[in-house]
């Protein structure tokens, strides 16, 4: 009569387990009937133990990551196995001037000065100014057929992941200019042909994320690194410091075609205006433009007063003339961006187009390269206004060429010869040459045939 307000279902059960419990105390089974005793007065609480902990002897050993060791991944494919790189100990470049000596200068100073000599010889020969513009289509297309990737042209010329190349404008010598991950700048005088034609420099403590050869004395390479911008003067054998920020640097550009100025952009927003003729390594202004992060910075090819800058999903034109310490409103906002912007560039002959590389992956192109590859950044080849190339995840691996349409017009691909993913891209100003930069510090060089 108690249990009135159970089921009858329940009731019939709670019976059951009375009579058992009867039944067992019969047989003096007394701890069982006690329990059952038990279960018909009360119901049995629901406790969870806590899982044992795990002794550190069962546990699997834990993965390392490789970049916080500095350790840069090799250029083979994922799946093959591969003793891990020694991680090499580099010391903290000073303040000030630095000699142009490359690291290996004692084994091979005679090859050393073979290069420099290289390229003070080309920067002395003035090329005849080509009239900027945009080649018929086909005819583009076809010269792009013609350029081939041969074994002799691939180089390791850094010794970590490349961030930032340039290429010398001779028209006589393919010399290019690598910057990696650790500070490094390398220089590989392609036509060369021997083992003895790169040498890697250190004018930098930390990441080189922007490089440039002057465009009106390419005996000088400007050269970016997180804290500080260098010109290589190859005249002198030194590289001087032209600038030096506690705020991290992410890359320039000239304001002018004597490159005495130039517009520079910090990793966390600002950008400032660096004067090489004024002494000291402070800027003359920094501005702050409402960015949260600002990755590229680019000067109108006309209008040297128009720059362009992005990042994060911000990509807006300024004028410099204009610019104040804050509360500077863009002349024009590109929209649609729905994630992180890595890069925005000009057109080379008018600027009336921008070229933006987004992790939304717009132009159906596949550009999420991870944290192990440097992010794409898509370039124009500076013969072409139409034409623009950015590196891709693609298989087989290539380097692709697209009309400002969206249309694919070429892919750079070698089976054989390229199996990396190259992020970074450089074309020559006036010849057939694309140079493509990995993650292993390797370049890859497609040119005409000989």
């Amino acid at each position: 009569d108690g249990y009135s307000h159970l089921s009858a279902y329940e009731r019939k059960r709670l019976k059951n387990i009375t009579e058992n419990a009867k039944f067992f105390a019969a047989l003096k089974l007394h701890e069982s009937a006690a329990r059952l005793n038990q279960l018909t007065t009360k119901r049995q609480s629901h406790v969870t133990k806590r899982a044992k902990p795990k002794k550190a002897e069962d546990e699997p050993a834990r993965r390392r990551s490789m970049r916080l060791l500095r350790v840069e991944p090799q250029d083979v494919p994922l799946l093959e196995s591969f003793s891990p790189a020694v991680v090499e100990q580099y010391p903290q470049v000073p303040v000030g001037p630095l000699p142009m000596v490359p690291e290996d200068q004692a084994e091979n100073s005679k090859w050393t000065e073979a290069i420099l000599s290289t390229w003070m010889r080309i920067s002395e020969l003035k090329a005849e100014d080509a009239e900027k513009g945009t080649p018929d289509i086909k005819r583009y297309q076809k010269s792009l057929s013609s350029m081939v990737l041969s074994e002799e042209n691939i180089r390791k010329v850094v010794k970590a992941r490349v961030c930032s190349m340039a290429i010398h404008p001779s028209e006589s010598t393919i010399l290019v200019a690598a910057g990696d991950k650790w500070g490094h700048v390398g220089l590989w005088n392609v036509s060369c042909g021997t083992e003895e034609g790169a040498h890697i420099f250190i004018p930098h403590s930390l990441q080189v994320n922007c490089m440039h050869f002057s465009p009106c004395n390419p005996a000088h390479l400007l050269s970016l690194s997180n804290d500080t911008l260098r010109c290589g003067d190859v005249t002198k054998a030194v590289f001087d410091e032209i600038c030096r920020s506690e705020d991290t640097f992410s890359c320039f550009d000239f304001l002018e075609e004597s490159a005495c100025t130039a517009i520079v952009s910090h990793w966390g927003g600002d950008v400032a205006v660096v004067d090489r003729r004024t002494p000291g390594l402070s800027s003359e202004l920094s501005v702050d433009i409402g960015f949260t992060r600002t990755r590229t910075v680019h000067v109108h090819p006309v209008n040297k007063h128009y720059f362009l800058a992005a990042g994060s999903v911000d990509v807006c034109v300024f004028d410099v003339r204009y610019l104040k310490a804050k509360g500077n409103k863009p002349l024009s906002s590109l929209t649609g961006h729905t994630k992180s912007v890595a890069s925005a560039y000009f057109s080379p002959v008018t600027g009336s187009r921008v070229v933006t590389v987004c992790a939304d992956d717009k132009l159906r192109h596949n550009n999420n390269t991870g944290r192990w590859l440097t992010r794409f950044r898509a370039i124009w080849d500076p013969k072409q206004e139409h034409c623009f190339l950015v590196g891709s995840m693609a298989q087989p691996r290539q380097i692709q060429l697209f009309q400002d349409t969206g249309n694919l017009l070429h892919s750079f691909c070698n089976v054989e010869l390229l199996s990396s993913v190259c992020s970074i891209n450089v074309v020559h100003p006036r010849q057939n040459i694309l140079v493509g930069g990995n993650s292993s510090g390797r370049l890859h060089v497609f040119k005409d045939k000989c």
